[in-house]
């Protein structure tokens, strides 16, 4: 462990992040965004984390955004929010914590758990900027994932 997480946790973070910012860039739904990157280039982006991490994250989007084809779509949650927008950093550290809560309980590998948190409704509802349900208590978003409903 180097800083005040594990490593990996780091890496999980930056990949959610990476997501999200290319989902945002490309007007694209994240579950959207996960499947045209696909197993093979999520979970490059999460093993090299760290090497991407130190460079432009633009300049990184762009590079997986044209390898995958990801065509600009329509789904603009950005300019539909009526309130403060979060940072893809923001919503990068909601779904790293969805994922290891996930890969703890579902005893996945977390690429795995990271495919079943994006295609989830539970990602409609952090996807919703102008809910509150993105910045709830971390258990319970899980607890949502895991019951598959939000009480």
């Amino acid at each position: 462990m180097t800083g005040r997480e594990e490593r990996k946790d780091n890496d999980l973070f930056f990949t959610c992040s990476l997501i999200e910012y290319i989902a945002r860039k490309t007007k694209n739904r994240r579950e959207d965004v996960v499947n045209a990157l696909g197993k093979e280039s999520v979970a490059k982006i999460y093993n090299l984390a760290d090497v991407y991490h130190s460079d432009n994250i633009d300049r990184v989007s762009e590079d997986f955004i044209q390898a995958a084809g990801i065509a600009e779509g329509t789904f603009d949650n950005i300019s539909a929010a009526r309130y403060a927008v979060p940072s893809h950093w923001d919503i990068g550290k909601v779904y790293k914590r969805l994922i290891l809560g996930i890969v703890r309980e579902k005893r996945m590998d977390v690429i795995d758990a990271l495919f079943a948190a994006y295609h989830s409704f539970v990602s409609d509802k952090i996807q919703d900027f102008n809910s509150s349900f993105y910045y709830d208590a971390p258990q319970n978003i899980l607890n949502a994932f895991l019951d598959g409903k939000i009480e």
